[in-house]
């Protein structure tokens, strides 16, 4: 199961599952592109290992790092409770 996390300026999608029994949350970020079909890419938390990139520049890599790091705390939290519209803290 993945879950909407975020979307961000440049119409990135960023969803994530729920937490594997390793641990583990794997954290997806597609976008429409008219060459490519859809840019996407992989990071798996807490590890932040990524993979399966497509379409995506090494900047923009960069910058979904950031924002993946300033935010994988709610996201580890998230996929323990069923997405952010099931999180009992907010």
């Amino acid at each position: 199961m993945m879950y909407p996390f975020m979307t961000l300026d440049d119409h990135t999608e960023i969803v994530h599952s729920e937490m594997k029994p390793d641990g583990r949350v794997k954290v997806y970020m597609e976008r429409p592109d008219a060459a490519h079909g859809f840019c996407h890419a992989t990071c798996w938390l807490p590890s932040y290992q990524w993979e399966d990139i497509s379409g995506f520049t090494e900047a923009e890599i960069s910058r979904f790092q950031d924002v993946i790091e300033s935010t994988a705390h709610l996201i580890l939290e998230f996929s323990q409770e069923g997405g952010f519209e099931h999180a009992a803290s907010l």
